[in-house]
């Protein structure tokens, strides 16, 4: 992969749940050295500051959290991921995961119009594949795979012109899914990799097979990390903790095999709340792993002290 412009978008989203802290992400990240990190490994590095929402009128909810909040965010982020995409490579720091209703709506919008299928790659511990009709806890960071693969009950977002083919999505580390879920997977072709499969095979496994598919369809590809893809001991900052989560060198072997490959095209980072985290580490920990899939290799990785 060639040095690259890097387009950092600063995504202060706290809407998409009810614990607060994750709208200071972007600011942490910063100070984790993001920026210097990349510049470091060669490439062009531009921070674009923070988003807002759209104009929104707030409304109480029987059951949805900060829906038209959410809707407002949807709309700005996916303008801003379709207009960063034409420049470079964005990197959308969180923020939670709500932020990829927006993210992948913009990448979608701008595979089309370049003629390219997009893919996209989920690191998490969750699917995130509800719809404001099946989420039990109403917190709307668990619907943006339902929502760009086109299912229904989204009304009042922005329209999904062409949904994600099931067939160009993958999700590993799965290890927290509900039955609702659950059952939608077993209908659908999307790729689910649990923990247990990785435990079984590894992670590098079904990772290559993926992004032959990706390389194979001259793809564009989005990639969505989670802070609870990784085990909370190594990343305490995000409120969805689930253990058994992957290793810190398993995430820095899924990121140096992106970089390999060649295929990312936008990044987010997302659920980073800084008002949990111990002394920086998951921080620097998610700038360690964008740094891995922009360049860096396991020789030269830093080493830390907390």
């Amino acid at each position: 992969m060639p040095d690259q412009h890097c387009i950092l978008v600063g995504c202060p989203m706290d809407s998409g749940k009810r614990r607060k802290g994750c709208l200071m992400g972007p600011d942490a990240y910063r100070t984790a050295g993001i920026a210097e990190a990349l510049k470091a490994l060669g490439h062009k590095v531009s921070d674009r500051g923070n988003l807002a929402p759209r104009p929104f009128t707030p409304r109480e909810h029987p059951k949805l959290v900060a829906l038209e909040e959410t809707i407002a965010w949807t709309e700005s982020l996916a303008e801003a991921s379709e207009a960063a995409l034409k420049e470079g490579t964005p990197i959308f720091m969180g923020g939670d995961h709500a932020l990829s209703l927006g993210t992948v709506l913009g990448a979608l919008r701008h595979a089309r119009a370049a003629g390219r299928p997009l893919f996209v790659l989920w690191l998490d511990a969750h699917t995130d594949f509800h719809t404001p009709a099946t989420t039990d806890s109403g917190n709307l960071h668990g619907t943006p795979l339902g929502y760009v693969t086109g299912r229904a009950g989204f009304e009042g977002f922005p329209a999904v012109e062409a949904p994600l083919p099931h067939e160009n999505l993958a999700m590993i580390g799965l290890r927290s899914v509900d039955a609702a879920e659950r059952a939608a997977l077993e209908e659908s072709t999307i790729t689910a990799v649990d923990m247990r499969a990785i435990d079984e095979t590894g992670i590098a496994q079904p990772l290559s097979a993926f992004l032959e598919r990706v390389a194979a369809a001259n793809g564009m590809l989005h990639v969505s990390l989670d802070v609870d893809f990784l085990d909370p001991s190594v990343a305490p900052a995000v409120g969805t903790t689930v253990p058994g989560g992957a290793t810190v060198r398993e995430g820095h072997l899924v990121m140096e095999m992106l970089h390999d490959s060649g295929l990312m095209t936008s990044l987010d980072l997302v659920e980073l709340n800084p008002f949990l985290d111990e002394r920086g580490r998951t921080a620097q920990l998610m700038v360690d792993l964008a740094a891995s899939a922009l360049g860096r290799r396991v020789f030269d990785r830093p080493t830390r002290a907390y």
